[in-house]
């Protein structure tokens, strides 16, 4: 244990973090392996020099640790950093045993009292070596004395050197006594001495090239006196000397700077290329080339130039740019942009070859694209903010850098409109535009009678051109689901609906990319909701339905990662997925879209069951919605709703047992309104949401209890639904002409006569036991047949045989269901 904590103690001076936490792990079994002895010759008391180790090793780790990110980042390497966060967290584990004893340990005693011998005896050498070191660096020729014993009797006796020594030790009793002190003593001298002799030669070197060093800063300082202030750096790591732009007295033309220019861009993306250099050297030229008035042409060059510098400085695709960098990059693209406008000789474009560039006189000829440029600036505005925490001030300050992104959008696409470029161009100006229009609610757009430009008219116009203008299927897609998105969240359902069904996306969608498709899935949510806003429940989970079904509606809508297993999705996909996400401010919320697609499913669902509840074949229409159901079934206790699942199922419960009051109490309250139905900007949903609940309760009422009543009264079912008379005459008579009521409406009375067609419980059940009696006799009568050849499933065999038309040719039914069918009608007859 001495020797781990002495080989710890050595790590410790270099900083060697990695070799500390290996003698930190060696040194715990250690002690763990020594209790046995302790306990039988300490009485299980920790020794002192095991917890002056700990102690030492606690103050060591608080002492790095408290330095920061920023030390540990740059003046740490990695392995060490991530030996300090280990070495941290394994010693703060093992002191909660020995806290008590280190407590006490640090109140007692000074941490260097009461060392033990073999410790001791090596600090005292450890200084005795230093003292001597230093005696021979001053007086190299001089004879070391060594330090006083603490023998009385020895008081005026010295170790000798190495040329007396025989001369001056005269008893052998002091000979002996310390003969081990001696060897180690001049054998450690020696080695001290050659470690001396090759750092006072290293120290010689470093003189001399710190010496030269500065030599030669202080000819480029003389040389570069009227370039500008410059301070030597008489410390620390040598600086690189700035390369000079021009000579003092040369002459600064056209030509000579867009050679400098070539110069310092040939050096982009080689290794050991300084970013922020580039940047700064290209600024200076722009600089000089405005002083000595070039032109607009060399200008312009220079920016687009310092632009593609400052997207150089993130290496990595995904990495978002710092903020220092985004502010400069703003700047630069809005004087670019500028000066195009105002200078109409000058022609931008791709398609302009190097050789046929022209700076020196109008019109002024660059090769470049300002709207390559703009979409690249849109695209790093959105990784700023995906890179940031959505509910941090920082998020909502680079948010508002989103009025200037705007604004260089619609300078460029009034430039490319004016010079007359081809529609390919302006339809990505215009999908540039739509990007950030679609998803922002216009409050002047949801008055339907209001006469004033709106976002809405923006949006048709842009759409419209992009559709009679593109060749490509991805742009007039997006701008299709664009403008059904922008419609679907100003209440327009009709025109919203009918796009969708027009543009036939549902069947093309899946050939195309990523992007589109997560575009798609957005757009359906808000037309799904829409629907619902309106009332149209059933579009409204027809559009939900394939978002919700399958319980990845975050991963469908680009909002989140659902956590999977390492086998489902590779690195490379999680990156690209990660890529993909929508920022914070434009995401959906997911309660409110669950919230919609339960309760649309809830009125749909209800009614459904209450009509068909002794049905066999009974088709199941939200899985979801009965998966809520059945987990509420399982509760062995069922408390008041909390969340806003339970208020749905709650609902649903209440619905089936005809009580529309508890329903709407279940759905409409201070929580739910909190949650949900105030996070509607478009309009109060809940009125429409009670009418819902008023018709589909009734519904499900009359389906409940058919079997039981011979007529219902209309007046009666409209004072329990609080419903019109007129109503709920509607209401009734689509039930009896869609053939689920089996009744009439009888005027004079107004009341609701009921046939008694259909089946009760009892009969319902017998029927299903009669089906499958038939079904196992049938079977049975097969099993000779099977067995004569060969082994053959009996439900294949059973499928084999030939299927029959009916007489009145609206379907067929297999072999022996014909009785069945006409079984069931007697029982109906009857």
């Amino acid at each position: 244990m001495q020797e781990t904590i002495r080989q710890m103690r050595n790590h410790k001076k270099i900083k060697d973090v990695t070799n500390v936490l290996k003698s930190f792990e060696e040194l715990m079994p250690a002690y763990n392996k020594a209790l046995p002895v302790i306990q039988k010759e300490d009485n299980g008391v920790t020794p002192r020099f095991f917890l002056r180790a700990l102690a030492e090793l606690e103050d060591f780790v608080n002492e790095l640790w408290e330095l920061g990110n920023e030390y540990r980042k740059n003046s740490m390497s990695k392995n060490n950093a991530k030996s300090l966060a280990t070495l941290r967290q394994k010693l703060k584990k093992a002191l909660k045993e020995f806290e008590v004893d280190l407590q006490k340990f640090r109140d007692t005693a000074d941490l260097e009292d009461e060392e033990p011998e073999q410790t001791k005896a090596e600090t005292e050498s450890e200084s005795e070596d230093e003292e001597i070191e230093v005696a021979a660096v001053k007086e190299p020729k001089a004879k070391v004395k060594p330090a006083k014993l603490e023998d009385e009797d020895s008081e005026s006796d010295y170790w000798p050197s190495e040329s007396d020594s025989e001369d001056s030790i005269s008893s052998e009793e002091d000979e002996t006594k310390y003969i081990n002190i001696r060897e180690k003593f001049l054998k450690k001298n020696t080695q001290e001495e050659e470690e001396r002799k090759k750092r006072e030669k290293k120290e010689k070197k470093d003189k001399e090239k710190e010496k030269k060093r500065l030599k030669q800063q202080e000819e480029a300082h003389e040389e570069l006196e009227g370039q500008g202030d410059w301070e030597v750096v008489r410390g620390g790591v040598p600086m690189p000397i700035k390369p000079k732009m021009f000579d003092k007295n040369a002459e600064i033309t056209v030509e000579s700077v867009l050679k400098k220019l070539n110069e310092i861009v040939s050096a982009r993306g080689k290794k050991g290329t300084n970013k922020a250099e580039m940047v700064d050297m290209l600024q200076e030229l722009l600089e000089i080339a405005e002083a000595n008035n070039l032109g607009p042409g060399v200008s312009v060059k220079v920016r687009l130039s310092l632009v593609a510098a400052i997207f150089d400085y993130s290496t990595k695709v995904s990495d978002a740019m710092k903020v220092e960098h985004w502010d400069k990059l703003l700047v630069t693209v809005d004087q670019l942009i500028k000066m195009l406008d105002k200078h109409d000789d000058i022609t931008l474009n791709e398609q302009i070859t190097e050789e046929n560039e022209q700076f020196g006189s109008s019109p002024y000829k660059i090769r470049g694209c300002i709207l390559t440029v703009v979409e690249r600036l849109d695209a790093e505005f959105i990784k700023i903010l995906k890179d940031l925490d959505c509910h941090s001030n920082e998020y909502v300050i680079r948010l508002s850098d989103e009025n200037r992104v705007i604004k260089l959008i619609d300078e460029v696409t009034s430039y490319v409109e004016k010079q007359h470029e081809k529609s390919a161009d302006i339809c990505r100006a215009y999908i540039l535009k739509m990007d950030h229009i679609y998803y922002k609610i216009d409050m002047k757009a949801l008055d339907e009678t209001t006469k004033e430009p709106t976002s809405l008219n923006t949006m048709d116009r842009l759409c419209k051109f992009i559709c009679g203008k593109d060749n490509t299927d991805r742009l007039r897609q997006r701008a299709v689901l664009y403008q059904i998105y922008h419609l679907s969240l100003h209440n327009r359902w009709f025109a919203a609906r009918n796009l969708m069904l027009m543009s036939h996306l549902q069947e093309t969608i899946q050939h195309s990319d990523p992007p589109t498709q997560i575009l798609y899935n957005r757009t359906m949510v808000q037309l799904g909701m829409c629907a619902f806003r309106y009332g149209s429940i059933k579009d409204a989970h027809n559009a939900l339905l394939d978002i919700q079904s399958g319980g990845r509606a975050k991963e469908l809508l680009a909002q989140g990662l659902l956590m999977t297993r390492q086998m489902d999705r590779t690195q490379e996909q999680e990156k690209l997925e990660k890529q993909r996400q929508v920022p914070f401010h434009m995401q959906i919320n997911l309660e409110l879209l669950e919230c919609v697609y339960l309760v649309s499913a809830m009125l749909i669902e209800i009614p459904y069951m209450a009509a068909h509840e002794s049905d066999a074949r009974r088709r199941m229409i939200s899985k979801s919605f009965h998966h809520q159901l059945k987990m509420s079934e399982r509760q062995a206790v069922i408390g008041p709703p909390e969340s806003m699942r339970e208020h749905v199922v709650a609902a649903a419960k209440a619905m089936r047992n005809g009580n529309w009051e508890a329903c709407r109490n279940y759905l409409i309250n201070d929580k739910m309104n909190t949650k949900v139905w105030s996070l509607f900007k478009q309009g109060d949903v809940r009125p429409t949401l009670v009418r819902k609940i008023q018709e589909e309760t009734m519904r499900t009422y009359l389906f409940t209890f058919s079997k039981v009543y011979d007529s219902f009264s209309v007046q009666r079912l409209s004072q329990m639904f609080q419903l019109e008379l007129r109503d709920v005459h509607s209401i009734v008579s689509k039930m009896i002409i869609r053939e689920e009521l089996m009744a009439s409406l009888d005027e004079p009375t107004q009341s609701v006569v009921m046939h008694r067609t259909e089946p009760s419980r009892l009969q319902s059940y017998s029927l299903q036991l009669a089906d499958r009696l038939l079904s196992l006799v049938e079977n049975n009568e097969r099993i000779p047949e099977i067995k004569q050849g060969g082994r053959i499933p009996m439900q294949q065999g059973y499928r084999d045989r030939p299927y029959q038309r009916r007489e009145d040719g609206k379907g067929g039914a297999w072999p022996g269901r014909g009785d069945r069918e006409r079984t069931r009608r007697g029982v109906y007859a009857e």
